[in-house]
């Protein structure tokens, strides 16, 4: 018997042919879904923050995240991670603390869906990130991104691939997202006029709780004075700026990463002293005499305002990072100039720990925490809608 039926004039109906199966299938798949419900305003927020970068990672994202989420949730929200944890994942080439999640799309999507999520967070542009955003744009789902990272300068310093390359590539990845928050008012307009739009400023901040100037002996047989540096060591910090330098006393690195054992080879007068979290890194920052910042290319700088905190003063470049951060210090809290021994010396010289600590109140992780769901965006639904739903409305009439 004949696939083909026979209807009644006799004529044999056409089977569907493979190409507009194909083509309902596409069609399907390119319908935007159901959005999830709103939120209530009893119940508190479902975030989901999807993120490459990750503990054990040693940086200010993971710090900036990581604290956000424990703020959200000490307000009695709910926050799920999609990070390289989820997933297997692969070392990134010449920088193995770095994991490249091995594809994600799937999984990462039934993370998101299963959650049902009231918002949705992409902090990185890497492989997590652009299944979260791939999530997202099919079901026609509102979320927001952020920039923590200069990956157009990071390419370039380690693959030597054009800055404009990167930033078209930075472009592209964000400019679907209803807003892209961003550290500082400076690096907001440098983004602006490369072309970036729909940002808003969400600030960092350091938890004085822990970071404080504390009694330590960690370095107390080192030459002093002590001239400490904490984060990656890689080569997009430039530490041979700070390396090269002619100081007194003695150079600290505080971290770990891929340019590590060539700068141990390289500077064997350098106290190498691995990683450090928590109250062990603390007793660091106040062993230390000046903290010494000479990364160029850093949107922010945390570690600039945990050394503050901990009665340290920074000495760094004039750049965007530390300008945020210094421009309006007292005298006592550092010193940036293009000589960055000139900076070393002058923060030594006139170092004042009331000044650092002082100074290091003004950046704060619950005002940041609000700024963040404050940025949170679905249209027709305005900032204090998201922080009343988050529990974090401060109401001025209100004692």
């Amino acid at each position: 018997m004949s696939g083909n039926t026979a209807p009644e004039n006799g004529k044999p109906a056409k089977r569907r042919s493979t190409l507009k199966k194909i083509g309902s299938g596409v069609a399907r798949l390119a319908k935007a879904k159901q959005k999830f419900p709103m939120p209530s305003l009893d119940a508190g927020l479902k975030i989901v923050i999807a993120t490459d970068a990750w503990k054990p990672q040693l940086n200010g994202v993971v710090t900036t995240l990581d604290t956000l989420g424990q703020i959200l949730v000490r307000n009695g929200n709910e926050v799920m991670y999609v990070t390289p944890q989820d997933f297997k994942s692969i070392p990134l080439p010449t920088y193995s603390e770095i994991e490249l999640s091995l594809f994600p799309n799937r999984k990462a999507a039934k993370m998101i869906n299963d959650f049902k999520p009231d918002a949705i967070h992409i902090a990185t542009e890497g492989p997590i990130g652009r299944a979260a955003r791939r999530f997202c744009r099919r079901r026609g789902y509102p979320y927001t991104t952020s920039f923590h990272t200069r990956f157009a300068e990071y390419t370039h310093e380690r693959f030597k691939f054009p800055i404009k390359w990167g930033y078209a590539f930075l472009k592209d990845f964000h400019k679907y997202g209803e807003t892209m928050m961003v550290a500082t008012p400076g690096l907001m307009q440098e983004l602006e006029e490369r072309g970036f739009e729909n940002m808003k400023l969400w600030s960092r901040g350091v938890d004085t709780e822990i970071f404080k100037p504390t009694a330590s002996d960690v370095m107390k047989d080192l030459p002093k004075p002590i001239f400490l540096y904490v984060g990656r060591i890689a080569v997009e910090k430039t530490l041979e700026d700070f390396l090269d330098l002619d100081l007194p006393g003695t150079k600290v690195i505080v971290g770990a990463g891929p340019q590590e054992d060539e700068l141990k080879h390289k500077y064997p007068a350098v106290k190498f002293a691995g990683k450090h979290f928590g109250e062990d890194l603390v007793k660091y920052y106040s062993a230390s005499d000046v903290f010494v910042f000479p990364s160029r290319t850093d949107t922010f700088g945390l570690v600039n305002v945990e050394a503050l905190a901990c009665g340290v003063p920074v000495a760094a470049f004039p750049v965007r990072g530390p300008l945020e951060i210094l421009e309006t210090a007292p005298a006592g809290a550092g010193c940036m100039d293009e000589d960055l021994k000139v900076a070393c010396m002058t923060a030594l010289e006139t170092r004042n720990v009331e000044e650092c600590r002082a100074h290091s109140m003004n950046f704060s992780w619950e005002a940041g925490a609000r700024q963040f769901i404050a940025n949170l965006e679905i249209p027709g639904f305005d900032e204090e809608f998201w922080l009343r739903s988050a529990k974090m409305f401060e109401d001025p009439f209100l004692p």
